[in-house]
């Protein structure tokens, strides 16, 4: 808009469309994503341009953005103790520092808020910005060395930082948080579980059931043994004698006394 003053002052905003998952910074017109995990697609955006002016003109066009499934193993999450709309206007700042210091060349992949809600967006003051590094060659620098960099640099960094945004800057290395189990390995886990106990169950059951069989087979033979000792011990006139003939059924010569 060339004209001066408030009638010469723009300001966007997103009239319809994927509010959830999209904002726009209003002074600059960037569009950035807000909550897109799991989505991919094409999203029609209708941005407006408006003045400030006494008689507000305005201007509206769709902006399409595709959004790629595809993520990379190398974006590494910087936490700043700042609100994100403050991170959003010194994005450029932001990734000039970091690309002194780390000394590659570095792209905000995406500047977000763990709040949703764009009141709730600017009074908190922890911005997520991942990014990614890449070398002379334009190859990706792989996670761990940006995160290696980061560390050794932290100090520097943060001083740079708070010249970028007039206060205090913590960056801190965020990591992902991880993966949830799904349903289905929770069920087969619990299900395995229950398994494994119900298999002790049965072997201690028939552990036991083994050593009351040995107990008794053990106890009843020594039963067995003493009864017949005793039987043996009884006169008995049918049995046979050492000669295999019959013993006597008249009682010996001292009984008669």
């Amino acid at each position: 808009d060339p004209d001066s003053g408030d009638n010469g002052l723009l300001l966007y905003s997103l009239v319809s469309g994927q509010t959830n998952e999209f904002d726009i910074n209003e002074n600059t017109g960037q569009i950035f994503t807000v909550s897109v995990a799991g989505k991919a697609g094409t999203f029609n955006l209708e941005v407006q341009a408006a003045d400030q002016g006494t008689r507000r003109l305005s201007a509206r066009t769709t902006v399409s953005v595709t959004l790629d499934a595809s993520s990379s193993s190398n974006i590494v999450m910087l936490v700043l103790n700042q609100q994100i709309n403050v991170v959003e206007r010194k994005s450029a700042e932001l990734q000039r520092v970091l690309e002194d210091k780390l000394g590659w060349n570095v792209y905000v992949v995406n500047i977000y808020s763990k709040e949703s809600d764009r009141n709730a967006r600017s009074s908190t003051n922890e911005t997520q910005v991942n990014i990614i590094a890449f070398d002379e060659a334009n190859q990706e620098v792989p996670a761990e060395d940006v995160k290696r960099k980061l560390r050794e640099q932290k100090d520097a960094i943060e001083q740079e930082l708070e010249k970028v945004f007039s206060a205090s800057v913590s960056a801190a290395i965020a990591e992902p948080p991880a993966a949830a189990a799904s349903p289905e390995l929770v069920a087969a886990i619990v299900l395995g579980v229950l398994l494994a106990a119900t298999l002790i169950a049965l072997l201690v059951c028939v552990l036991l059931d083994l050593k009351r069989k040995r107990y008794r087979g053990k106890h009843g033979k020594q039963d067995l043994v003493k009864k017949v000792e005793i039987m043996e011990g009884i006169d008995n006139p049918w049995a046979a004698d050492k000669n295999g003939s019959l013993k006597s059924l008249e009682k010996p010569e001292h009984m008669n006394n």
